[in-house]
């Protein structure tokens, strides 16, 4: 039996990219570059983890496809456009890290549960048709490659939506009442990077589990709920 080449955690982030974000094209494009900066700048982290980034309106894009950032030399560049369609990024996940997983397996590693960090401005255009997809996505008996899922919501993206979208309750957040929605933004990533780095370093622990930090100006979704 051959030896295995190691264990990887897959992390998809997933950013919106609807006309809504347009003022913050800034803040979202040096976010991901941040992001792909802090990992380069811990190779040994990045060796256990492999980075996709997709931005999603009317459909999903690929920003960067499943990468190791130790070779990855290229920053995603992100693009306003569009709606905000959720049911496109559940179909497209469901797709994607099936295949991504058997891929990476077919290249000798052993794959722990894929995390998806998920961010959106706004409510979901497609009314509930992603509920369907997305139920199907995180359901372990159907797909047993089933990702966590850690759901942030700013601007006006509401806080029982973060909590429908999340795997559960303590990985949905959203933006303080009155945040500055660019630097919430910036917030999201610089907690997504410490978060990737913390999941890292405990994957060869005795005690492997993913790790999730709060970003500053958010709060979790589930407080705010009813309010």
């Amino acid at each position: 039996m051959a030896e295995t080449k190691g264990v990887l955690l897959p992390a998809y982030v997933v950013a919106d990219e609807s006309g809504s974000m347009g003022p913050y094209r800034s803040e979202l494009g040096g976010g991901v570059a941040s992001l792909c900066e802090g990992l380069r700048a811990e190779p040994m982290i990045a060796a256990k983890l492999r980075l996709a980034v997709l931005g999603f309106s009317n459909d999903v894009q690929v920003r960067l496809a499943v990468a190791d950032m130790r070779t990855e030399t290229t920053v995603p560049e992100v693009a306003i456009r569009g709606v905000t369609n959720y049911r496109a990024v559940f179909e497209d996940l469901l797709q994607r890290i099936p295949s991504d997983v058997q891929w990476l397996r077919g290249e000798g590693y052993k794959v722990h549960r894929p995390v998806v960090f998920f961010l959106s401005d706004g409510q979901p255009t497609d009314g509930t048709a992603w509920r369907g997809p997305h139920a199907v996505l995180t359901d372990r008996n159907r797909t047993p490659v089933a990702p966590n899922i850690i759901a942030c919501g700013i601007g006006d993206a509401r806080a029982q939506t973060m909590v429908d979208v999340a795997t559960r309750p303590e990985f949905a957040f959203v933006a303080k009442s009155g945040a500055d929605v660019g630097r919430a933004i910036s917030e999201f990533f610089h907690s997504l990077t410490a978060s990737l780095v913390a999941s890292g370093e405990a994957l060869n622990s005795s005690n492997p589990q993913l790790v999730v930090n709060r970003p500053d100006q958010f709060t979790m979704a589930i407080d705010e709920v009813g309010r």
